[in-house]
């Protein structure tokens, strides 16, 4: 589980102007970050825009990650659903070499009770053969995973290994940090409150802000992990501005922009998200060429 210290990334999926998957630029963002210093890699979560996947794309992907990382860092995919029966078809079926554990979200648009939840990822870590870790979001899902909820889950499975908690609730945090078996990973969600999270306990991040500027995100985890509090504040409030902009007008619009800027990819979005407009565009390239410089 200290493999999942620190910060991960969720890693988007670049697309040419045609929308078809941009597979040399999916390598230059794998090397990319991990020159940044990140911990580990997440595949297919929603930055990658999975919905809009198909099953061969998401092959692609999965196998031009794996080649661009060589066994570098460790790699969590996504695998969730709100169809428990077709998640856990696939952890029975799905090849996970080179994986390090599986990320699954709370189940999404069927608004579940906490029992409902509770048997979906009863069933979910029953057929795993990889750790998982939660993935609490409740503005995604319409439904959020409470806490007593969570240490159900963390103290009936063993595998059940950490959440990634996106509720944006700093108090919720607080109690899953609070509650939490020893060994659980309490994960960040959130860029804005990842710090605050981290000094109260928190495991890290997975982020999507760290995949525009691993060097500097990445570090302010560690400086927080290491409790240097003054020097991980100077990074968090460099980088303050950027997180509100990423998600602004919706992800990954903003961080593809950011990526576009870096000159790494092509800003292309696939429907029914679209890019970001002019004027945040402008203000994202001149905070990447204000970090940059």
């Amino acid at each position: 589980m200290q493999s999942f210290m620190g910060t991960g990334v969720a890693l988007v999926t670049p697309f040419k102007k045609d929308f078809s998957v941009d597979v040399e630029a999916l390598k230059r963002i794998v090397n990319y970050v991990i020159d940044g210093g990140v911990e580990y890699l997440v595949v297919l979560g929603t930055t990658a825009e999975s919905a809009t996947l198909s099953s061969e794309e998401k092959e692609l992907v999965i196998s031009t990650i794996k080649e661009a990382n060589n066994g570098r860092l460790p790699l969590v995919l996504g695998v969730g659903g709100n169809n428990t029966a077709k998640v856990v078809e696939e952890l029975k079926t799905r090849d996970f070499s080179g994986f390090s554990a599986i990320l699954s979200v709370s189940p999404y648009y069927n608004k579940p009770t906490q029992e409902g939840i509770y048997q979906h990822f009863k069933m979910v870590a029953e057929a795993s053969p990889l750790p998982v870790i939660l993935y609490n979001v409740p503005g995604r899902t319409a439904s959020n995973m409470l806490p007593s909820t969570v240490m159900r889950l963390a103290n009936d499975f063993k595998n059940v290994i950490g959440i990634k908690e996106a509720a944006g609730d700093i108090v919720q945090a607080m109690k899953l940090i609070q509650d939490k078996p020893k060994d659980f990973l309490v994960i960040s969600g959130d860029d804005m409150i990842t710090l605050p999270m981290v000094l109260a306990g928190g495991a890290g991040v997975i982020s999507v802000i760290g995949e525009g500027f691993p060097k500097e995100f990445s570090e302010m985890v560690r400086l927080g992990l290491q409790r240097k509090v003054d020097e991980a504040y100077k990074l968090h409030y460099l980088l303050a501005d950027s997180i509100d902009m990423i998600f602004e007008q919706g992800n990954p619009g903003g961080i593809k922009e950011i990526f576009k800027s870096l000159g790494l990819s092509e800003n292309t979005l696939r429907l029914p998200l679209v890019n970001v407009n002019e004027d945040l565009a402008n203000r994202l390239d001149a905070f990447v060429k204000k970090i940059v410089n």
